[in-house]
């Protein structure tokens, strides 16, 4: 069954504050292999004009992937999780997150097209810090799977 189009611009509440640590980056950076030492050093971070240390630019995914959860458990959305895959993801940063930030997450739905059965959702998550600045913008695109017949 198809997922119902009314839903498309409906945006749900801010989560909680996140705080992003030091050691989350390092763990993030390291997971990923990126050995950049704007991640881990912050000296080295702060010879490039940062107060502190940067994450990796994939490393908001996981707080925006989270916050998608909101949308993704809304029952009255109609998804059937248990046949959804991760479709894609974009990122556009305004400034790089930094140890120390508190950052929430809008997640409002953008769009909902259905393609061979599939439906394909897209989120957008907004991210703000504790003071209200625009730190980046995350979409997501989830493909739940047609079900299969018989």
């Amino acid at each position: 069954m198809a997922l119902d189009q009314s839903f498309v611009g409906r945006s749900y509440p801010p989560t909680d504050p996140y705080e992003v640590g030091r050691e989350k980056i390092r763990e993030f950076s390291e997971a990923v292999g990126d050995a950049n030492p704007a991640y881990t050093d912050p000296e080295a971070a702060k010879a490039l004009g940062h107060p502190d240390v940067i994450a990796p630019p994939t490393f908001v995914f996981s707080i925006t992937f989270k916050a998608a959860g909101q949308v993704v458990q809304d029952p009255q959305l109609g998804l059937d999780y248990s046949r959804v895959v991760h479709g894609d993801q974009k990122f556009s940063y305004r400034r790089p997150v930094r140890a120390g930030d508190r950052l929430t997450v809008t997640s409002t739905i953008e769009a909902i097209k259905s393609l061979a059965g599939n439906d394909i959702l897209d989120i957008r998550g907004e991210v703000h810090d504790e003071a209200g600045e625009h730190v980046v913008t995350a979409w997501t695109k989830l493909v739940a799977r047609a079900a299969e017949e018989g």
